[in-house]
């Protein structure tokens, strides 16, 4: 056994039909340490953790876990060997308390002859684990009433809760605040500190430079070298992830902001604690950041432009029109379009292709005699032909 790695992955190859996800990838991961995976969208980053993980089985290659072998069939095998990760997309069930979520599969069952939960001890269990973390969240809690950032916060504490000799965090502060992020550092040091290997996967560099380690660069599949971070600046990783020198990453462009073309005036929700006495302009060639600590209501006040959400007070205008938003369809009537905090959950169709959930829009709103036939039913080749 080499006693100075605690997970070793040795030429790891999986493919999907028609694309090699992983070619002949290897990596070595130190005990105690933060290794940090880097690479463009599509390198692989998250297929590797996959097959560690056992939601992929790799085509070629093996895995090395404390000194063996090991082949996980599923993530069961994975999280009772002692490797447990955090998804990139949340995997919580909506309608079950935080507690539920966390011990979900494992859940204390009280001694006697059946095997009934003990619902005590698991909200106890939560409730120590939740402040050992310094996470303010009630066991309780559903989680489909949770921000999507304390919905992350809980994957976390569930990722940790199992004691792992490694964690995978696959873009754990997609979602998180400044603050959080902070207090997401600190756990990882204290992870790091009991010998703990994290596996950290991130676009963002400033957070890499401050946590990492170790970094290995990924690109098109492939496992490139792992370096030290202390030897990486900016520049440098984003040359070994994209393969070429950059001269200059964003160009700057001279735009001159146009004419207002939406004007929001002293939006008010009915909820005394949610937004109030909202008002701005948004111009022509203009991006306009909103800011805010969670709970702010930020995003509560953009669904609202939207249509998902009740004003009891205020004026919406596009190009000098005043409008009535009172559903999404008026918000797509009026050229107001939404991508969603929670993408997965709210802003697509799953279970539709690429072309329909494209083409939804247009087709519930003002085109829909040409793309719904008289029974209100999708005219699919319209739709095909449009995507």
């Amino acid at each position: 056994m080499n006693d100075e790695y605690v997970l070793r992955m040795e030429g790891i190859t999986k493919e999907f039909p028609g694309v090699l996800a992983l070619d002949n990838v290897s990596i070595n991961v130190k005990p105690g340490t933060v290794h940090a995976f880097m690479g463009e969208n599509g390198a692989g980053k998250s297929t590797l953790m996959k097959c560690l993980f056992g939601i992929y089985h790799p085509d070629k290659g093996k895995i090395i876990f404390k000194g063996k072998e090991v082949k996980f069939r599923d993530a069961k095998d994975a999280l009772e060997a002692g490797i447990s990760m955090i998804h990139q997309e949340l995997s919580n069930v909506p309608q079950r308390t935080v507690a539920e979520n966390i011990w979900l599969g494992r859940e204390p069952l009280k001694k006697g002859p059946l095997p009934l939960l003990d619902h005590r001890k698991m909200t106890e269990d939560t409730a120590t684990l939740l402040k050992e973390l310094n996470m303010p969240i009630s066991p309780s809690s559903k989680m489909c009433d949770l921000s999507i950032s304390a919905q992350q916060t809980c994957e976390i504490a569930k990722a940790v809760s199992y004691g792992a000799s490694v964690v995978v965090m696959d873009e754990p502060t997609s979602s998180l605040s400044e603050k959080e992020v902070e207090h997401l550092f600190r756990i990882v040091n204290d992870l790091r500190a009991k010998g703990v290997a994290v596996i950290y996967i991130s676009h963002r560099m400033n957070e890499i430079f401050r946590i990492a380690d170790e970094v290995t660069v990924m690109r098109d599949g492939n496992g490139g070298r792992t370096y030290p971070a202390s030897e990486l600046n900016e520049d440098r990783l984003i040359n070994l992830m994209i393969g070429r020198v950059t001269t200059q990453r964003f160009p700057s462009i001279d735009t001159e902001p146009g004419e207002v073309c939406l004007r929001v005036e002293h939006l008010s929700s009915p909820n005394p604690h949610s937004f109030q006495d909202i008002s701005f302009d948004l111009r022509k060639s203009e991006i306009l950041g909103i800011g805010g600590l969670v709970g702010a209501q930020r995003s509560e006040m953009v669904e609202a432009l939207f249509g998902l959400r009740d004003v009891v007070v205020g004026e919406i205008s596009v190009h000098g029109k005043k409008v009535k938003i009172r559903s999404p369809r008026d918000a797509i009537k009026n050229k107001i379009g939404l991508i969603t905090e929670d993408r997965r959950g709210t802003g697509i169709f799953p279970l539709l292709s690429i072309t329909k959930n494209t083409a939804m829009a247009a087709v519930t709103t003002n085109t829909e005699k040409k793309y719904l036939n008289k029974f209100g039913l999708i005219k699919h080749k319209e739709v095909e032909k449009m995507g």
